[in-house]
């Protein structure tokens, strides 16, 4: 059973938030793909305040527990040391097991 890693970050600024979503583009997604995960998706949020969802995919809980002991600590280092909170971003993770995806 697959396992889903989100990371939601909302701003007060797009300014900032399309640096972010750039950084994420120009190499942060494929940088935890290549560290285990399937696939990575952004999803722009439509409703306020500014926000966005980083969807990552892993074939499974062990595959995720491993990104996060051993690449997880210095590409989070990477992402607050140019994006901390004090630029008017706050954070939250959540994770889980996909239970079932039903696709037309």
């Amino acid at each position: 059973m697959s396992y889903r890693y989100t990371v939601t970050a909302r701003f007060t600024s797009s300014t900032v938030a399309e640096e972010w979503v750039e950084w994420l583009l120009n190499g942060h997604c494929e940088a935890v793909v290549r560290a285990g995960a399937l696939r990575a998706e952004i999803v722009a949020m439509d409703t306020p305040p500014l926000a966005f969802d980083v969807r990552y995919d892993f074939i499974d809980r062990e595959a995720f527990e491993n990104y996060e002991r051993t690449h997880a600590p210095a590409l989070r280092d990477e992402g607050i040391a140019l994006f901390p909170p004090s630029r008017g971003i706050e954070y939250a993770r959540t994770m889980g097991s996909l239970r079932q995806i039903i696709e037309r």
